[in-house]
């Protein structure tokens, strides 16, 4: 057995305490009434040499970790248990007083802790130490390390286990979302060994890919960590319509192709998600409210990264425009492609509805920022985007905000960053003083005020006129409830 002492033995030396003491008892009582040697392993050990403290706790047992959880829940008088993996597979939760204990069973056959270890995802991860010797403080815990993980783990590398990617394919993408969550780097065979084998992922569970990249996205090494995936190939395999973007040319406002432009909004909403009030600094306070948001700002990302999914698509090269390349509805047909992105990783509805909803709106801004020059901003058209938009009115902007720094084009309109965070800013404004007065106050009139007051019937009608009157209410043309009768009663004139 591969066995070093730890460099640090302060690393090791007493971390059960992180855990209660009844925990502890419980585990040695387990272990010996059934007579086995229990070892803590994985991301523990590697979170415990890396100075952090774990999220929970990894064990690894010979054979039949279910009787491991099912011993450890006696032991402790409560706790639940949780299958994990397939019906085949010899792994199990137990989850106590809000902790997650994982038992795993001596992995593809292996007889020794060493040979198990040998047959995980990275080298970083296959340390592992017994718990026993945790226990006596009058020695140093020797770790079990057979292929130098603690090497890879001093250097900041991730370097595949043998056979690690055939024996499950999602380890790739785990090996991006470590890389993604450590801030470590994928050696160079691993990364070569990805590429060879990147079609693979396609044998792994939709809800499994879907975990490892929602916890990239939740990181602040998103924009980095995809463009490694594309440089491998193994973001083509996830996502092939981002491939198809590739070399496509976008004229005017553009200096990238439709994929590295998307990809370089990513990094921009990164940028963004960083430090707001740089970019939008009369609107921090709002702004700051919106991302506190649970999974806002994940959301913002994937809308970043698949803002521009429909170009290749729509795309069309227009003779009776002098041969200029166009995308026209390259938004509603992006929004179409992300909501079956969406099902297929098995999104929840409101996650993939909201992703897909802000690609569909993400030109609005621009629209409006061309308008604007023009003139003054109507409320009117206030009105329809904030309505539009609903909760998700700010990202809208932070999204094409992203959008716009990706953008370098020579036909560019020069200050249209600094547009962008005035328009947001004034409809916020018109938004505060007179949209929302109007959508959550009391009504003016309502339905059976129709009914009562102008004989109406129930029908298509009435909500036509409410809408209407909204508007008016909105534009400040009605201000009262004898108002509201005057102006119904001179838009059914009209009629």
């Amino acid at each position: 057995m591969t066995m070093q002492r730890c460099d640090d033995p302060a690393l090791l030396s007493g971390r059960l305490k992180d855990y209660p003491e009844r925990l502890v008892r419980a585990l040695l009582r387990m272990a010996e009434r059934q007579g086995r040697e229990l070892y803590v392993v994985g991301g523990t050990v590697r979170d415990w040499l890396l100075g952090r403290v774990p999220g929970d706790l990894d064990i690894t047992v010979a054979h039949d970790a279910a009787a491991c959880c099912r011993g450890l829940i006696a032991e402790l008088k409560g706790g639940t248990f949780v299958p994990l993996g397939c019906a085949e597979d010899d792994t199990g939760r137990v989850v106590w007083k809000g902790m997650d204990i994982d038992f795993s069973g001596f992995r593809l056959g292996a007889r020794t802790i060493e040979a198990d270890l040998g047959r995980r995802d990275f080298t970083v991860n296959s340390i592992g130490v017994a718990l026993a010797a945790l226990l006596d403080e009058s020695v140093v815990p020797l770790l079990i390390d057979p292929l130098h993980g603690v090497s890879d783990l001093h250097r900041k590398v991730l370097r595949a286990c043998p056979q690690a990617f055939v024996d499950d394919p999602l380890r790739m993408l785990r090996g991006y979302r470590l890389s993604a969550t450590l801030g470590f780097t994928l050696d160079e065979a691993t990364r070569a060994e990805i590429a060879g084998q990147a079609g693979l992922i396609s044998r792994a569970a939709a809800e499994r890919i879907t975990y490892e990249l929602d916890l990239i996205m939740a990181t602040g090494r998103a924009h980095a960590v995809i463009k490694e995936m594309a440089a491998s190939g193994l973001l083509w395999h996830l996502i092939p319509d981002l491939a198809h973007g590739v070399g496509m040319e976008q004229p005017g406002f553009h200096h990238l192709d439709v994929f590295h432009h998307s990809l370089a909004a990513l990094g921009f909403m990164e940028e963004i998600l960083a430090e707001p009030p740089r970019f939008y600094p009369e609107s921090a306070a709002e702004i700051g409210e919106y991302l506190a948001r649970p999974g806002i700002q994940s959301r913002l990302k994937w809308a970043a990264l698949l803002h521009d999914l429909g170009k290749p698509v729509t795309m069309a090269i227009r003779e009776d425009k002098g041969g200029r390349v166009t995308f026209y509805g390259h938004d509603q047909t992006g929004r179409d492609m992300v909501l079956q992105l969406g099902r297929q990783w098995r999104w929840g509805k409101e996650n993939r509805e909201r992703v897909a909803g802000l690609i569909a709106m993400h030109m609005q801004p621009f629209h409006l920022c061309n308008v604007r020059r023009d003139g003054p901003l109507s409320r009117k058209a206030c009105l329809h985007l904030c309505k539009k938009a609903g909760d998700d009115l700010i990202g809208l902007f932070l999204l094409a905000m992203a959008d716009s720094l990706a953008g370098k084009g020579e036909k560019k309109p020069p200050g249209l960053e600094a547009e962008l965070s005035g328009l947001l800013a004034e409809i916020l404004e018109i938004q505060t003083q007179y949209i929302q007065p109007a959508l959550h106050g009391p009504r003016l009139l309502s339905g059976e005020d129709l009914i009562a007051s102008f004989s109406l019937s129930p029908g298509p009608l009435f909500a036509n006129i409410l809408e209407a009157l909204e508007l008016a209410r909105v534009e400040g043309a009605v201000t009262s409830r004898e108002d509201a009768l005057r102006w119904v009663q001179q838009y059914l004139s009209d009629m």
